[in-house]
């Protein structure tokens, strides 16, 4: 194994002292030469020489890491915006430490201090739970010393910035999707413990009063965003006389799908489907779903923007910023006309 270069290896090669060759290192302002400095940084170079993080850290008082948390990486959405949050901070030199929740607050109230103990500059959150937050979370939370974004939900009473897409715009735009192609029977399988939930079963319901069609509590299935729940809702749904199915997440429809095909159903053969987020359109099975989308390129990019923001101007400010994005619908082949 070659033996790791050090500051004093380098300062022996150029004649100049430890503190000199750090500082020029470091890019910090010194009175050395402009010879001096090139040639500190091609003997650096040819020596390869790796920095020592922890000792920059010191000096910089940042350890450019960042910390992300999500309630379920194993959801397709989720993970996507890990691995282009993680691609994203990279590029910005940045590495990026991504934790699980497993969908518990309080979890989320114990990851916060170990992301915050370990030294990051700044933290993204997906919150597990937006109304029933754990109390010590949200105290942690509104007392951070480093940066918060709260990215896809939110939890209110919080100071911190924040963003994510318009899920009532989400819901009312699949149900009028379903409505356009004559169903008026409509299975909403949605979560509402969540904030995101309740957005996307409002839009549900806006699109039904704006077609006049009435609004039937049967036919709205509690289901949370894992594939087993959306399964269980869809198992109501076939007791049901619903001719379509709004499935609230990806999660949730992929349950549903398993669901219906074990009975020998087939989309959209016996139902119409519309899904939500568009991250499991590589999955497979035929057809491909008709999504809404929620563009984990742009969710990804304000939300790393707006934390370095932070980072970067040091600022304290009072004035937090929200970004509402607005979904969009993709077109495929889940849905038939009535």
């Amino acid at each position: 194994m070659a033996t790791k270069v050090t500051l004093r290896d380098i300062a022996r090669e150029v004649g100049l002292s430890t503190s000199a060759v750090s500082l020029v290192l470091n890019d910090r302002p010194c009175r050395i030469s402009e010879e001096n400095r090139v040639r500190i940084k091609e003997v650096a170079a040819r020596m390869r020489y790796v920095p020592n993080q922890i000792a920059r850290s010191l000096v910089t008082q940042q350890s450019r890491t960042l910390g992300l948390i999500v309630p379920n990486i194993e959801s397709r959405f989720f993970s996507s915006l890990a691995r282009n949050l993680e691609v994203r901070c990279r590029t910005r030199g940045y590495a990026l430490f991504i934790m699980n929740s497993d969908g518990s607050s309080e979890n989320d109230a114990d990851l916060v201090r170990l992301l915050v103990n370990r030294g990051v500059d700044g933290l993204f959150l997906v919150a597990a739970h937006e109304i029933d937050a754990d109390e010590q979370l949200v105290e942690s939370l509104s007392s951070l010393p480093i940066p918060l974004v709260m990215v896809d939900r939110s939890i209110e009473g919080v100071p911190c910035d924040r963003v994510r897409f318009d899920s009532e715009l989400g819901g009312y735009l699949a149900a009028r999707y379903l409505l356009e192609r004559g169903h008026r029977r409509i299975a909403c399988l949605v979560n509402t413990s969540s904030n995101t939930g309740r957005a996307r079963l409002a839009g549900y319901r806006r699109a039904l009063a704006e077609y006049d069609t009435p609004q039937d509590a049967a036919l709205v299935f509690e289901s949370d965003y894992y594939i087993a729940e959306g399964a269980a809702a869809a198992e109501r749904v076939l007791a049901s006389d619903a001719t379509a199915i709004f499935a609230s997440s990806d999660n949730i429809a992929l349950g549903a799908l398993k669901c219906l095909y074990a009975h020998g159903k087939r989309v959209p053969r016996d139902y119409s489907m519309v899904s939500y987020d568009n991250s499991a359109a590589d999955a497979l099975f035929e057809p491909a779903l008709t999504a809404i989308e929620q563009n984990v390129e742009e969710l990804s990019r304000h939300a790393l923007g707006m934390l370095l923001n932070r980072i970067e101007a040091r600022s304290s400010a009072p004035s937090f910023k929200e970004r509402v994005l607005p979904p969009r619908l993709v077109e495929n082949a889940s849905v038939a006309c009535l």
